[in-house]
This record gives C-alpha cells, sequence and structure tokens, in this order.
C-alpha cells in the first residue's frame, strides 16, 4: 500500500540524514582572527621572555611558550612613525613614504587591515595611529586605511588619562587654562590609557566573536613620561635597576653617531626605570585580561595573536634614553606570535627579521593573498618551524633625514655605514654591548665584505636614497671589493 504522505516521509527522512551528516560548510575550517598589540618605545629586555628578570610578566611570556618567539627582529626604522608604517605596509620608509616621525602615510597604502577587510573581516584599531601627519590628538582619522571601526584611534601623543566623553573619547586631563595634558590626573583602571585603551579592544572581541576579525591594539606604554598608575607606581619603588655596562663607556667606544646625552647618571637612571617596570608590568596584566576573554569565548586558539613594539628604548644603554640610533636596546623590539594550529609551541627563531617583514608572514599564515606591493620577506615557514634552505639571514635598516645610517644585521654581527663616521662592526655574540667595532680587523674581513653587499644591493633594489650619500657609497664600495 502506497504511503498517504509520500514527499512528507521523504522530507523527514531528509532533514534527518541531515542532521547526522555535517555540510561542507560545518566542517570547513574558520578564517583565523588576527590581534596585533604593539607597544611604543618598549625595552625587549624588560620582557621575562626575553630574559628580564625584574618585572614578573607571565601573560606575555605566555605568547612565547605556547607560541614563537623571534630574537632578531628589529624596527626598520627605529622612530614611532617609520616603523608603523612599515608594519602595517611590508614596505620600506622611503617608499611609504614615513622616512621621520609625523609625516602622512600614502594614500596608495594597502595595509593588513585593508587586505582582511576585503576578505569580509570586521577591522579595528585602538590606541595611537602615528601615521596621519601632525595631528594631535586627532581621534578617527579620516583616512582609515582598511581599520573600520577607528572611533578609538588617535593619531599622536601619550596620553595617560583617556575617557569616554559626551561626543566621544577624550583626553581626561587638562592644565589649569584647558590644554590637554600628559599628566595622571588621578587616572584609575577604568581611566588609564592602557587599561582603556584594552576595554575597547575586549568591547570589539565581543562584539565580533562570531569572527572573523582583524583587530590592532596600540599601547602608547611604556613610552615617556615615565609615570604610571597606583598600584603600579609603588611596585617598583625600591628596585635598583642595573646599571648597563655601556653607560660608562668611552670615547673610543662611541661612533659620532651615537653622541652620550648629557646628566644621565645611575641615580637618575634608576629613578626613571622604576615606573618604566610599573608601566611593563601594567601592559602584561592587560594582555593577560585580553587572553581571558578570548578563552572565555573559545577564540584562543583560532586566532593569531602577535605582541610586538614599534621599536625599543635604550634604558641607558651606551648612555642614552629612547631611540633612533641602531644599538639592540633602541632598534631590536620584542616579537612573538602564537597560533597553534600552525606556530609548534616553544619556537625560537634568530634569523634577522624586520618589521617589513610583519604583513607578508601574517598574511601567508592566514592563507590570504597580499596586494602585490610589500617588500618585506614571507617568513611564515620560519615561525612555523619549517627548514628554509634558502633563506639569508639578514635584515635591513636605517635612520632618519636627521640622523642619517644604514645598517645591515645578521643573528650574529650588525654593519652601520653613516655619513658621520667610520663604518662600524659589532660581533653581537662576542660583544651584546656593541662597544668594540670590528671593521677593520682582518679576521671580520670577510663578514664585513659579505654584508656590505648585501646593503649594497638592498640599496639598489630598493632604492635607498642612503646608498648614494658621497661617503657611505665610496665606503661600502671600498669594503665589497
Amino acid at each position: 500500500m502506497r504511503p498517504r504522505f509520500p514527499f512528507l516521509v521523504v522530507a523527514i527522512a531528509c532533514a534527518a540524514l541531515a542532521r547526522q551528516v555535517p555540510s561542507q560548510s560545518d566542517t570547513k575550517p574558520r578564517n583565523p582572527n588576527l590581534l596585533v598589540i604593539q607597544t611604543d618605545e618598549h625595552n625587549f629586555r624588560t620582557l621575562g621572555c626575553y630574559g628580564g628578570k625584574i618585572v614578573t610578566t607571565p601573560n606575555i611570556d605566555r605568547l612565547a611558550k605556547e607560541g614563537v618567539l623571534c630574537t632578531s627582529f628589529y624596527a626598520t626604522t627605529p622612530v614611532c612613525s617609520p616603523s608603523r608604517g612599515c608594519l602595517v605596509s611590508g614596505r620600506y620608509p622611503q617608499h611609504t613614504p614615513v622616512v621621520t616621525n609625523n609625516i602622512r602615510l600614502g594614500d596608495d597604502i594597502v595595509t593588513f587591515a585593508e587586505t582582511l577587510r576585503r576578505k569580509g573581516y570586521a577591522t579595528g584599531f585602538a590606541g595611537k595611529w602615528h601615521l596621519d601627519g601632525r595631528g594631535k590628538p586627532q581621534w578617527a582619522p579620516k583616512r582609515k586605511f582598511g581599520f573600520d571601526d577607528n572611533r578609538f584611534m588617535f593619531n599622536r601623543g601619550h596620553w595617560k588619562k583617556l575617557i569616554d566623553g559626551a561626543n566621544g573619547p577624550a583626553v581626561g586631563a587638562r592644565l589649569p587654562g584647558g590644554k590637554l595634558s600628559y599628566a595622571l590626573a588621578g587616572a584609575n583602571d577604568k581611566t588609564y590609557t592602557t587599561d582603556w585603551l584594552c576595554d575597547k579592544a575586549i568591547q570589539f572581541i565581543e562584539k565580533h566573536k562570531s569572527g572573523p576579525f582583524c583587530y590592532m591594539l596600540s599601547l602608547p606604554d611604556p613610552h615617556g613620561p615615565n609615570t604610571v598608575r597606583a598600584p603600579y607606581a609603588e611596585m617598583f619603588a625600591k628596585v635598583d635597576a642595573p646599571i648597563p655596562k655601556s653607560l660608562r663607556k668611552t670615547a673610543a667606544q662611541t661612533p659620532k653617531w651615537a653622541a652620550a646625552a648629557k646628566n644621565l647618571t645611575p641615580k637618575r637612571l634608576r629613578r626613571l626605570m622604576r615606573n618604566y617596570y610599573g608601566m611593563v608590568k601594567c601592559i602584561d596584566d592587560n594582555v593577560g585580561r585580553v587572553l581571558q576573554v578570548l578563552e572565555k569565548n573559545d577564540l584562543l586558539d583560532n586566532t593569531i595573536i602577535v605582541f610586538t613594539s614599534d621599536h625599543g628604548d635604550l634604558c641607558g644603554e651606551h648612555c642614552r634614553l629612547n631611540k633612533g640610533l641602531p644599538y639592540e636596546g633602541s632598534a631590536k623590539i620584542p616579537f612573538l606570535l602564537r597560533y597553534p594550529s600552525k606556530v609548534p609551541a616553544g619556537g625560537v627563531v634568530d634569523q634577522a627579521l624586520s618589521c617589513v617583514d610583519f604583513l607578508p608572514t601574517v598574511l601567508a599564515l592566514m592563507d590570504v593573498e597580499t596586494a602585490g606591493k610589500e617588500e618585506g620577506r614571507d617568513a611564515s615557514a620560519l615561525l612555523m618551524g619549517q627548514k628554509v634552505d634558502e633563506w639569508k639571514d639578514i635584515a635591513f635598516l636605517r635612520g632618519t633625514p636627521r640622523m642619517k645610517w644604514l645598517c645591515a644585521v645578521t643573528d650574529d654581527y650588525k654593519l652601520v655605514y653613516s655619513p658621520q663616521d667610520v663604518p662600524w662592526l659589532f660581533d653581537l655574540t662576542k660583544d651584546p654591548d656593541e662597544l668594540t667595532n670590528l671593521f677593520t680587523s682582518e679576521m671580520y674581513r670577510e663578514v664585513a665584505r659579505r654584508m656590505t653587499r648585501a646593503l649594497r644591493a638592498y640599496c639598489d633594489t630598493h632604492k635607498d636614497p642612503y646608498g648614494a650619500i658621497d661617503k657611505i657609497k665610496v665606503e661600502m664600495a671600498k669594503a665589497s671589493r
């Protein structure tokens, strides 16, 4: 006897089968999220995973333990704007064309965020941008460069207190005449800039947890002024920071491009470093808050988490503060990446990399095609622990128009050319304090020749005008023979 409701029977059977067999869309891997956390003027030696002993940084260290740590990652130019331009674009400063601070990023630049936005990603940015000229603070620049939600992006400044004002985000500290101030002004765990910006990142993650999303969290600390909210201001009040060996170096150990700062005594340095350590600790605690939110929403393992900085801070090394020089404390930056589905836990990459390598590397990890305009290298295979036979362990750095220099750096050596002085070559393994110039040593002649040839090739390929400076050009030609 034929069923009275044949179509209903078939429909029920099909529905049951559909419940038992996952659809193709259910089994397709989800696109990974991307979270980039960038600090400002951060000496890598303050982090536990880079050997720091004073500040405990368990949350940042976790990214190294569960991901990969790069030991030789450098700011392509160790100054805020140029470094940031390189990171977001994958291009050298002379082509972004942000060669020093307060220059606008070129309208033609395609950032990693824009590439992901075109792929359907929700994108956003909170914190210091520093790529739209001299505006200060200049909230939500009109040119978004792919960061759709840029309400909490400000162009520049190192404000310590931020608030949600009636007309949007605002600086929460003012001088008596109404001028914006860098003062703490009673900032607490809701209004201190690091906390406030991390709250915005957490809100974005919660809103877009269905994914995929791309978010950049750009923290102005631990850049000066060296002040931090309670209780971090008291945590290291009795700590005596170690005094770098290079603080007391001789004139013969000092290149002409690195004149020592005046009045930087051990006493003053220790006073400055106490709050610097406090800022680092506050950053680590907030990184922990962000990781907790990702875990709570089951997003942690499907989110590529990057922790890095725009440049370092010499923190007394070579009797200097801040940045701008090719020395390790200024130019080397932390770079950690966690992505367990592709990057083995506990990985270490020793090969020299720089900010221009970030865009092609992270997009390759995400299986996303770049815009094809990048000049950096795809180092994803190195981060995944794979052997790369043809990889060249060398990166190229450059100074600003105010202090012109060219640098080639590997895991072991650093070579610096400038119009101010003779070439300098450091053996980073034997001389980690960078005190001895080995350029004229016969033992290092082949090292100098090989690195100089690579630096000349970089100048030719990427049209770096510093390579055409008479003194640099002559010295490089001579050393290449």
